[in-house]
């Protein structure tokens, strides 16, 4: 869908996701203190139908939750001020939540992360093909590899894979849960037969056997064919090896970055898809963006500064230590950030230092409720300036935009009042959602399915399946 702005440019149409996580802390520590946050009532499904109801409301194309498998205890050596702010911790597994939002609403789409590095294929499989099922075709796969040295300690494995080894174990994870959800069960197995007492033809059910660096499998896969069959797939990384990655198997790319850096970002992942046979419309960049918007801008400014009041800022450094693997309490306020190879997210240091020459960040800043500890946009504003912001993204290469959790379910609903009509009245936002699948929401009619561009697509019956 393409629209016309205010002064007459052609836009594509902007897509938004509420950016969410099962725990009273997400990106921004400390804001579940704030009086009008009920984030501290993640444990009551009440608050996750409302908020879905708001999103759906909005016209919002999804929630996509985040998730970590391990406890942010880099800072200073303990879990302790991740703890004292709720940031991340304690935190319940986000995919038992799909089934009761997804049957409070009709067309919102639901991403829900889960790490290839703690998984096994064939139990990820049949969890996404059933919540595929559940939802009628609206949940999608954010592929992560895992990154927290708690995490790899909790499961047995002593330390967490070297960087790029993590996504050579991806690779093969993804070539396996292809092969169950595309390779393993034709599409007119499950007959239904009363008259003939026939509910499979077993024919038709196909055995997938892999022996290979990290997994081996002979199985058949335990779910009959879902709506999209393979869910829809995000990914986040960004680093170089990520990157490879997300431009073979990724449908929808995560970034945290600076326009400059989503520009270039953008443009190369799309130039290493075309390697693996897909076009540049093969793939949606979302960018993770903190909005703030209120009816007057003076408005939004007193709402930014009594956000900004509650804010935990050992509890944010504990999330930075995590995702970089840079204990930052060794460092003063004032010490400016330096690039430290590290076995954590690379994407993220690169960022704040090599992809970002021209300016020095201190710690101090990363802390802060603001742009830098956002690591993209952060917009604050009536709604014509939120939408002028983001459309600006939109020029460098953006599709749409992870709306990172702020006090809630307050701030959504300001988005979805006041920021939506503005989006709509631009004609680059949608009046209504799309029939079909999330996958078929995002990318037109037919597209229920992966693209046969895809490298996943490959492993359809009776294409490889041993």
């Amino acid at each position: 869908m393409t629209g016309r702005t205010r002064h007459g440019e052609i836009r594509r149409e902007i897509r938004l996701n509420a950016f969410h996580m099962n725990a009273p802390g997400h990106s921004w520590a400390g804001l579940w203190t704030h009086p009008k946050d009920r984030c501290a009532d993640y444990t009551d499904l009440d608050f996750w139908i409302e908020l879905a109801r708001t999103a759906e409301r909005g016209k919002l194309d999804g929630i996509f939750l985040a998730d970590v498998s391990g406890v942010y205890d880099v800072y200073a050596g303990t879990p302790d001020a991740a703890l004292a702010a709720g940031a991340q911790i304690p935190s319940n597994d986000p995919s038992v939540l799909i089934s009761a939002m997804a049957a409070a609403t009709r067309d919102l789409g639901f991403g829900v992360t889960a790490s290839v590095g703690y998984e096994q294929p064939y139990y990820l499989a049949r969890r996404f093909s059933t919540l595929d099922h559940l939802t009628k075709g609206r949940v999608g796969w954010n592929i992560v590899t895992g990154y927290l040295e708690s995490a790899a300690r909790a499961i047995g494995d002593g330390g967490v894979r070297e960087h790029d080894q993590r996504y050579d174990r991806a690779d093969e994870f993804l070539e396996l849960a292809y092969r169950l959800w595309e390779g393993s069960w034709e599409d007119d197995a499950a007959v239904r037969d009363k008259a003939g007492r026939v509910f499979v033809r077993p024919e038709k059910v196909h055995r997938i056997t892999h022996r290979g660096t990290f997994f081996d499998l002979d199985a058949i896969h335990l779910s009959e064919p879902s709506p999209q069959r393979t869910p829809l797939l995000y990914q986040a990384g960004t680093s170089g090896r990520g990157r490879e990655f997300a431009a073979r198997h990724a449908e929808c790319v995560f970034m945290n970055q600076s326009r400059a850096a989503v520009a270039e970002a953008a443009a190369d992942i799309r130039r290493r898809a075309a390697a693996y046979g897909r076009h540049p419309e093969d793939l949606l960049v979302f960018v993770g963006a903190t909005v703030i918007v209120a009816s007057t801008e003076a408005e939004a400014r007193d709402k930014y500064e009594e956000y900004r009041s509650h804010l935990d800022t050992r509890g944010a450094l504990a999330l930075l230590s995590g995702w970089t693997g840079i204990d930052f309490s060794q460092y003063g306020p004032d010490d400016p950030v330096r690039y430290v190879k590290s076995n954590g997210m690379q994407s993220k240091i690169e960022a704040m230092t090599l992809r970002s020459p021209d300016r020095v960040w201190r710690v101090r800043d990363l802390a802060d409720f603001g742009e830098v500890g956002g690591r993209g946009p952060f917009i604050v504003g009536t709604p014509t300036q939120v939408a002028d912001e983001l459309l600006t993204w939109v020029e460098a290469g953006a599709d749409g935009f992870n709306l990172t959790r702020v006090v809630e379910p307050a701030n959504l609903t300001d988005i979805v009042d006041l920021l939506v009509p503005e989006l709509q009245d631009r004609g680059v936002y949608k009046t209504d959602y799309s029939p079909g699948t999330l996958r078929e929401k995002l990318f037109g009619p037919g597209r229920a399915r992966l693209s046969p561009r895809h490298p996943g697509h490959a492993f359809r019956h009776p294409g490889p399946t041993a």
